[in-house]
């Protein structure tokens, strides 16, 4: 491989909303490996590691085939703590070890939806751009200029009222991240904002994207890969 590429998957011990969430089992498997392996089969990867503080997690990772090369620090591993900072922080320990990268690429541990597909054509286009950033997205299922906000005395208030009678069809297609994976392109130097003008969005349907933050969430993320893979 001409590029050198590590794979990122963030996996603390901590999750609160669905207790052990990185590792709980997902329709035979914890929700973990589906992420480890679309990343091995893409074979895009130097390596692929997990960035943990939980040595359960850990092994369950390697079980699957990931690299655990540190166990992540606590400061590291709390409800603050931004998915750069953990990135930033493995990146600069592989650098530290006289091991550079000219990609990283993230991707979360509760993708089981993620398709090794989507990651090599990420990875294309990133390659051959001018951009730092390539990232999977999906398009809004409805005009987000439509979309209104619940008052204090239990009303509407419409965030862009002047698009009330205009037709859905007439309004601008909207899109937003899928919280799947996102490359990067190290060494390139941007002030942009991930979603700004270096970033390359790569589009994937709708019926491949299900945020999993509820246990509503990810009976449907359930649903979803019953489908997909029928």
């Amino acid at each position: 491989m001409d590029n050198k590429a590590i794979a990122i998957i963030p996996a603390r011990g901590g999750s609160k909303r669905i207790p052990r969430k990185n590792i709980k089992d997902f329709l035979g498997k914890p929700i973990i490996a589906y992420s480890i392996q679309a990343a091995l089969d893409s074979r895009l990867f130097n390596k692929v590691i997990v960035s943990t503080d939980d040595e359960e997690i850990a092994e369950i990772s390697r079980k699957y085939g990931a690299s655990i090369p540190f166990i992540r620090p606590n400061e590291l591993a709390d409800d603050f703590t931004g998915t750069s900072d953990v990135v930033e922080h493995a990146v600069r320990w592989f650098e530290e070890k006289g091991q550079n990268y000219d990609y990283v690429c993230t991707i979360y541990a509760t993708a089981p939806l993620l398709d090794r597909n989507y990651l090599i054509e990420g990875f294309e286009q990133l390659k051959n751009s001018n951009a730092k950033y390539a990232f999977a997205a999906t398009s809004i299922p409805f005009p987000i200029q439509r979309t209104f906000k619940i008052t204090k005395n239990h009303r509407c208030e419409m965030f862009w009222p002047e698009s009330f009678s205009k037709r859905s069809q007439d309004l601008e297609e909207a899109y937003q991240d899928a919280g799947m994976f996102y490359w990067e392109k190290i060494k390139f130097i941007s002030n942009e904002i991930y979603f700004g003008k270096d970033s390359i969005p790569i589009i994937l349907p709708k019926y491949l994207v299900q945020d999993i933050d509820t246990m509503e969430d990810w009976e449907r993320a359930e649903i979803l890969y019953k489908a997909k893979t029928k």
